[in-house]
C-alpha cells in the first residue's frame, strides 16, 4: 500500500475542520501511487482525496503542482481541484507532512487500453498542452536529458547485473542524446507521467487526468513520446500501430504538430524510453532489503528504446506520409 505516514485521528479531525467540508464519515489508505501517502476521505458533504507529500516530493514545488490543477480546471480540463481552507490556503501540514485535499474524480483506469482509449488520451494531452498556456508558474524538468547521465553514474556501473551489455548500450545512447537532442521545439507545461493509471475513464469516455506531480516545462512532443511509450505497446512488447495511429491523429487534430516535431519524434521517444529505463534501473539496483514494493522492470523500457532506434521515419508509428507533409 502506498501509505508511508500514519495519520492520528485527532490530527485528521482538526485538519479537515478547517476546510468546511463536513464531518468525517470514513478514511482509508489508497494502494495506488508510489510517491506520496494518499487517502480516500468521505465526509457528510462529499468524497475527496487527502494527500500527504513525502520526502521525494519537494515542498517548494507544491504551489506549481496545485496551482496547475486549479488553472487547468478553470480552462475546462477535467482534473482534481485542490480545496482551500477558510483562510484561502491550498497547502497545510498534517502528521508532520505537507498535505492537501483535492476533489474526487469519478472513473477507473484501464489496465488493457484499446485504440479508443489511446485516441482519447491523444486528444486530452493536446488539450492539456493548450490549456497550460498562460499558467504563470514554471518548473524545470528535474528528469530532463541533462539529468540522465548523472542518474546513470549513480547506478555505479552495475547495469550489467540486470542484463548483459546494458551498461555499454546506455552509454552509447546517452552520447547520442547529448549530441543530437533537438532544441527550440514548441514547449510549455507538460504532464510528463501520463501513464494509464493516471487517466480515468467512464466506459470508453475519458473522465479526467490525475497525478500532476511530475508536471514541468518541456517540449510538448516529448510528452507525446512518453504517452506513445506508455499506451501504445502490446503486453508482449510489440508496438501497436492502431493505438499509435489513433493517439497521434487525435493529438494532431487538436494541436497540429510542426514539421520539426514530426522529425524529432523518434529521438524524443528514444529519450522518453531512456528516462524511464534509468529511473527504473536505479530503483531496481537500490531497492531496500525487505521492501514490500517490487520495483518496475527497467528492461521494458530497454525494449522500447531499441524499437524506436529502428524507426526510419514517423510513418513507422502508423501515420500516413500525407498527414506529416501537411504539417
Amino acid at each position: 500500500m502506498a501509505v508511508y505516514t500514519d495519520v492520528p485521528d485527532d490530527q485528521l479531525a482538526d485538519f479537515i475542520a478547517d476546510y468546511g467540508i463536513g464531518d468525517i464519515v470514513s478514511f482509508k489508505g489508497i494502494a495506488e501511487g508510489v510517491e506520496n501517502s494518499n487517502f480516500l476521505l468521505k465526509t457528510t458533504v462529499g468524497t475527496y482525496i487527502l494527500t500527504l507529500y513525502e520526502k521525494r516530493v519537494d515542498a517548494n514545488d507544491l504551489p506549481f503542482f496545485l496551482g496547475l490543477m486549479e488553472h487547468l480546471a478553470a480552462k475546462g480540463i477535467s482534473c482534481p481541484l485542490p480545496l482551500k481552507t477558510t483562510s484561502g490556503q491550498m497547502i497545510g501540514t498534517l502528521a508532520g507532512r505537507p498535505a492537501a485535499v483535492i476533489t474526487f474524480l469519478e472513473g477507473i483506469w484501464h489496465r488493457h487500453p484499446t485504440e479508443i482509449h489511446a485516441g482519447a488520451v491523444g486528444d486530452a494531452l493536446a488539450r492539456f498542452h493548450l490549456a497550460g498556456q498562460g499558467f504563470q508558474l514554471t518548473r524545470r524538468n528535474a528528469l530532463d536529458r541533462s539529468a540522465w547521465r548523472p542518474l546513470f553514474d549513480r547506478c555505479n556501473g552495475r547495469a550489467d547485473e540486470v542484463a548483459t551489455g546494458l551498461e555499454a548500450e546506455i552509454a552509447r545512447e546517452l552520447g547520442t542524446f547529448e549530441a543530437d537532442w533537438p532544441a527550440d521545439l514548441p514547449s510549455g507545461v507538460i504532464h510528463a507521467d501520463l501513464f494509464p493509471d493516471n487517466v480515468f475513464f467512464l466506459g470508453d469516455t475519458l473522465s479526467g487526468l490525475i497525478d500532476f506531480y511530475f508536471a514541468c516545462n518541456d517540449a510538448f512532443a516529448y510528452d507525446l513520446g512518453i504517452c506513445l511509450n506508455s499506451w501504445c505497446f502490446n503486453e508482449n512488447g510489440s508496438y501497436n500501430l492502431d493505438k499509435g495511429r489513433a493517439m497521434l491523429m487525435a493529438y494532431d487534430a487538436v494541436r497540429p504538430l510542426s514539421p520539426a516535431e514530426w522529425a524529432a519524434l523518434p529521438l524524443l521517444c528514444r529519450g522518453s524510453s531512456m528516462r524511464f529505463l534509468l529511473t527504473r534501473l536505479y530503483d531496481w539496483l537500490n531497492v531496500p532489503k525487505g521492501a514490500l514494493v517490487r520495483p518496475k522492470d527497467p528492461l521494458e523500457y530497454r525494449h522500447k528504446l531499441q524499437f524506436h532506434r529502428m524507426i526510419r521515419d514517423v510513418t513507422d508509428y502508423g501515420v500516413s506520409s500525407d498527414m506529416v507533409k501537411r504539417a
